[in-house]
């Protein structure tokens, strides 16, 4: 029996299983076994090569973050990377006319943003149907995802999406669950908790824990956490990526509707053939991205403000400061003179672990040499 089988298998006994206090446990078993099957198709295919016939699935990572369009087919994404990036992407009045993943180049405030278009995945993508494994597989690499919907099309669309991309392990606007576990040789399974947990109990959390063979591990949880965050946790391989979703020929919709989508989250209308709102995409791609501009000061001269050093907000450090612009820098490294927002005056001298803020200034000081 296929992988892919023993998931429909387990997913028809979770369909027929009516959930209760009584059913509950059983319930979160399947799960976990649900889980384990998936992680193996995620194994299977990460790296986001294509196999035999990979061609434009192996696009090698530029500029300084990544972001992937995915969608239905025809929902405007090739349009949307031409407007976007200048790149041609091949625009036609039938499905499927993207048949590789296609990058662009978007220039926005110094940083180089590598745009992806990616064929149309189908319903059925994160069980091998289509391209869709090779699609959701690249999404996986991505530091932002755009789902670019189709105005005309059911909202429907963006829950079928989703559903692709969570089954591949893409958690999609969310954070890690706060819940900490160490495996250990010996001693059992130790529970801690600082908030109080509605949804599991001991049994219950031991249960899951069986299931993936973990009898000695010490877990806390920081938060009132679910079965499926759980499992999340145990897996390890989850990826937390922020996600935009472009709601595409909003020309062909009336203005009420237009003000509707407007107050959701996440949410940005635009037209590719009109050309409206797109500056407005790319404004919330950017902040999606959290992205800090630092700027580099030769002594004796002034900050080169064409040419920023771009870092994730989450590694914000001198020393990824350094590490970015050359991994020998820190070997040389001394001291910083930092200014701007990081620093109570300007410029103030700070060490290797002193953290940076957007538009921050720096000077890296080196050793003497021979010292």
């Amino acid at each position: 029996m296929t992988v892919a089988q023993k998931i429909a298998d387990i997913e028809a006994e979770m369909a027929r299983t009516q959930r209760n206090k009584a059913t509950e446990h059983h319930f979160g078993i399947l799960k976990a076994k649900l889980s384990k099957l998936k992680s193996q198709l995620i194994d299977a295919s990460s790296g986001g090569k294509g196999g035999a016939s990979g061609e434009g699935f192996e696009v090698s990572k530029s500029g300084d973050a990544r972001v992937g369009m995915v969608g239905f087919p025809s929902v405007g994404k090739s349009t949307l990377l031409t407007k976007l990036t200048g790149t041609f992407s091949k625009v036609a009045a039938y499905e499927f006319t993207t048949l590789t993943c296609i990058p662009g180049v978007i220039k926005y405030k110094g940083a180089k943003i590598q745009l992806l278009d990616m064929p149309g995945i189908i319903e059925g993508a994160k069980d091998g149907k289509g391209r869709g494994k090779q699609v959701i597989a690249v999404a996986r690499t991505c530091n932002v995802i755009i789902i670019v919907l189709d105005a005309m099309k059911p909202m429907t669309h963006k829950r079928l999406i989703e559903k692709e991309l969570e089954g591949f392990g893409i958690r999609l606007n969310k954070k890690p669950p706060a819940i900490i576990l160490k495996k250990k040789p010996k001693g059992g399974v130790t529970i801690s908790k600082n908030v109080t947990l509605t949804h599991l109990d001991d049994d219950y959390i031991r249960a899951i824990l069986h299931e993936y063979k973990i009898s000695n591990a010490d877990i806390m949880f920081d938060c009132d956490a679910t079965e499926d965050e759980l499992i999340d946790v145990i897996e390890g391989n989850r990826k937390y990526v922020p996600c935009l979703y472009a709601l595409n020929k909003i020309d062909e919709i009336t203005m009420e509707e237009l003000e509707l989508i407007d107050r959701i989250p996440h949410y940005v209308p635009c037209s590719a053939h009109k050309e409206w709102n797109l500056d407005g995409l790319v404004e919330k791609i950017w902040e999606y991205l959290d992205l800090l501009r630092i700027y580099t000061k030769p002594k004796g001269q002034i900050p080169d403000y064409n040419a920023p050093v771009v870092l994730p907000r989450t590694t914000n450090s001198i020393e990824d400061f350094c590490n970015r612009i050359h991994r020998s820098m820190l070997a040389q490294f001394k001291t910083a003179m930092v200014w701007g927002t990081s620093v109570k005056f300007s410029p103030m001298k700070v060490g290797k672990d002193h953290k940076l803020q957007d538009e921050d200034v720096v000077q890296i000081i080196k050793k003497a040499t021979g010292a």
